[in-house]
């Protein structure tokens, strides 16, 4: 006769307890995930972005009329040219200059172009630079889209964390349901229950634990993780301004709490296997 599933449960407490963890360490992942996926997808946007861009100093401006010439021939190749005044430019420079300095003697005639093509920028580059400065905005933005780089290592380092953390509580929590139940653990032993059928039931338990803990922990994140975003883009100020999660990221977000599902449930079944076989 084909033996019924549950043949025991956990008490309220542990079910709690459980519970409780599992969504705390959920919610901590959803966030730390989350946010690695904004940054690493804004850095890439500022990466696609600024790499069209580049700005022109002319420090002698007898090379000014061969500039423009260089402009005018390349015209197919270039999307737009902005000229920065020197008043534009003092007021640029301000901040980091003494109220009653006077630097318009001091300054470039400045340059701002936009590409129509990345592969552009270095033929443009070539007949530029004997003449002037050229700097693209990718290259000054390195520093930067490395800082933006640095964080998402830094929050993928918490997520392995975070994951190792709800490795070590299930393993945790599995071996100490398995001792609380050491009882009904025998009694199944002796009526011909395998490890396998006994640690079955234990994967029931903690799979249904485990998809309630991460539906909770998930739906507690994501309102939190939207509100992060919606923060650091209305400070609108460089890579925070282009904080944000496509449709893709909030999928694979959802996917990452199933992988916590499948994961506690294959830890479970290691340690049941681990305790019933006496190691």
């Amino acid at each position: 006769m084909k033996q019924k599933t549950l043949v025991f449960s956990l008490v309220r407490e542990q079910s709690i307890f459980m519970t409780v963890v599992i969504s705390i360490l959920t919610f901590l992942s959803v966030l730390a995930f989350g946010i690695a996926l904004a940054i690493g997808g804004g850095v890439t946007k500022w990466n696609n972005q600024w790499d069209k861009y580049a700005t022109i100093q002319i420090t002698n401006l007898d090379n000014t009329s061969a500039i423009k010439k260089i402009f005018e021939s390349n015209a197919d190749k270039i999307e737009s040219v902005n000229e920065i005044s020197k008043s534009e430019m003092e007021r640029i420079m301000q901040p980091w200059v003494s109220s009653g300095a006077k630097l318009n003697q001091y300054l470039p005639q400045t340059f701002e172009i936009h590409v129509k093509n990345a592969k552009d920028m270095e033929v443009l580059k070539q007949q530029i630079i004997p003449k002037a400065k050229f700097l693209t905005h990718a290259n000054a933005l390195k520093p930067s889209m490395s800082a933006g780089w640095k964080l998402v290592m830094i929050t993928s380092f918490v997520l392995i964390l975070i994951l190792v953390s709800i490795g070590i509580c299930i393993s945790y929590i599995s071996r100490n349901i398995a001792m609380l139940h050491k009882h009904e653990l025998e009694i199944l032993n002796q009526v011909g229950a395998t490890d396998k059928f006994i640690a079955k039931q234990m994967q029931i338990i903690v799979a249904k634990i485990s998809a309630l803990a991460c539906l909770i922990g998930f739906i507690v994140a994501t309102p939190i993780l939207m509100l992060i975003l919606a923060t650091a883009r209305s400070a609108r100020v460089g890579l925070l301004a282009t904080l944000s999660l496509s449709g893709t990221s909030w999928t694979i977000l959802f996917l990452l709490t199933v992988a916590i599902i499948v994961f506690s449930v294959y830890i479970t079944k290691k340690t049941t296997i681990k305790i019933l076989s006496g190691k």
